[in-house]
């Protein structure tokens, strides 16, 4: 399961917007599945229950409270994995009851708890809404909510046997995984028509410019091939202190630059600098089928030397190279097979790395795959990759 919560100051609002058809039509029968009392009215089942009503119920102490508050609205969605089974009501209902008490809303046995609503309209997935101040005039304490929520997720996912994520709520983890678009980028893009937020067009151009470069000028000129701005931030000193990224904008708006840290933890300038300092070899002769096993056979010794029990080195070596090489592959690969690549590249980023430094030799067996690739140019024909080369190929 995955949650987040984001504030506001408008109950009506947010109570529309989950009670509504949604965006795209998308919500189903809006209904209550949990309160902070479980009587709360619900404009989704009782004909005679208004928006209004259940606004002004749970603004209450909001309106008794007398001095203005900056954000009193708590939404919090709450989405389970693809892979689980659909919960029933009751279930989703006894989850929401469990994270209001762990983020601090309505702590276990506080009868002065914050107002608040599930609301579920989808099989897969609640929105929570609280309003923040409490029965006894207090403001809830929210401190540190999300950590606390996140460890009582991996408690629902146990009990419930749902697919457990604890893996990748540690802080490693959030370090290390791809920097996700924020709920406004997300619908610029679907203004915009189409299926990707800036910011992650923007990472996945960046790593295919990064994909066996062996120097800084040709991962530069990389980007500019790819229509991407390439900027350098300075302290101010004037030393270059990190790199900025950018897509150009035909609305005459300018670009919005995003720092390499904003894409990636692994997209900064001194990490992209280090993979330099790694090296690659250089790029054969060899046709783009004998290459491309080539290729195959070098990830798959890298993925088969890995044992039981890894070092954090040797898999944050396997999972850098492995994108660089499947990033190339997808660039050189028939159409009909290039989004599938893509979708496998884009996953591989999302696996959990320590910020450990990568054994050296598999990282450069794999960037240099990569630079081969790139090297030896896309396959010619409908889509087949052609035999493997007669003779054997060393890994």
């Amino acid at each position: 399961m995955i949650s987040k919560a984001v504030r506001g100051s408008n109950t009506f609002g947010a109570l529309a917007y989950l009670y509504g058809p949604g965006r795209a039509n998308e919500h189903t029968a809006p209904h209550l599945v949990a309160s902070w009392d479980g009587f709360a009215p619900d404009p989704g089942r009782d004909d005679s229950a208004t928006l209004q009503e259940l606004r002004d119920a749970l603004d209450l102490h909001v309106v008794r409270y007398e001095r203005k508050i900056r954000s009193h609205v708590y939404h919090r969605i709450v989405r389970a994995d693809p892979t689980d089974r659909i919960l029933d009501d009751e279930e989703w209902g006894d989850i929401a009851r469990c994270l209001m008490a762990a983020a601090g809303i309505a702590p276990d046995g506080d009868p002065d708890g914050c107002r608040w609503v599930a609301v579920r309209h989808a099989d897969d997935h609640i929105h929570i809404l609280a309003t923040t101040v409490r029965a006894d005039l207090r403001q809830a304490n929210l401190r540190k909510d999300q950590y606390r929520v996140e460890d009582e997720l991996t408690t629902v996912e146990r009990e419930y046997g749902l697919k457990c994520l604890a893996d990748t709520r540690t802080r490693a983890y959030r370090a290390a995984a791809p920097k996700r678009a924020t709920g406004a980028e997300l619908r610029k893009a679907q203004r915009q028509g189409r299926e990707a937020s800036e910011r992650d067009r923007l990472r996945v151009a960046v790593r295919r410019a990064l994909a066996g470069a062996a120097s800084e000028e040709e991962f530069a000129a990389r980007l500019a091939a790819q229509g991407v701005l390439l900027g350098v931030r300075r302290a101010a000193s004037g030393d270059v202190t990190g790199y900025k990224f950018a897509l150009p904008t035909g609305d005459g708006a300018g670009p919005v630059w995003f720092s390499g840290s904003k894409l990636a933890a692994d997209l900064t300038r001194p990490r992209i600098h280090a993979r330099f300092t790694v090296g690659t070899d250089p790029p054969t002769t060899s046709s783009p089928a004998a290459v491309r096993y080539r290729a195959s056979a070098t990830v798959d010794h890298v993925a088969r030397t890995l044992h039981d029990d890894p070092a954090p080195a040797e898999v944050a070596a396997a999972v850098s190279g492995g994108i660089e090489a499947l990033d190339a592959l997808a660039l050189t690969s028939p159409v009909l097979s290039r989004k599938e690549i893509n979708h496998a590249a884009r996953a591989l980023e999302y696996t959990a790395v320590a910020h450990t430094r990568a054994a050296r030799d598999d990282l450069r067996a794999m960037r240099s795959a990569a630079r081969e690739l790139l090297h030896a140019g896309p396959v010619t024909g409908r889509g087949g990759e052609g035999p493997p080369p007669s003779r054997s190929c060393p890994a």
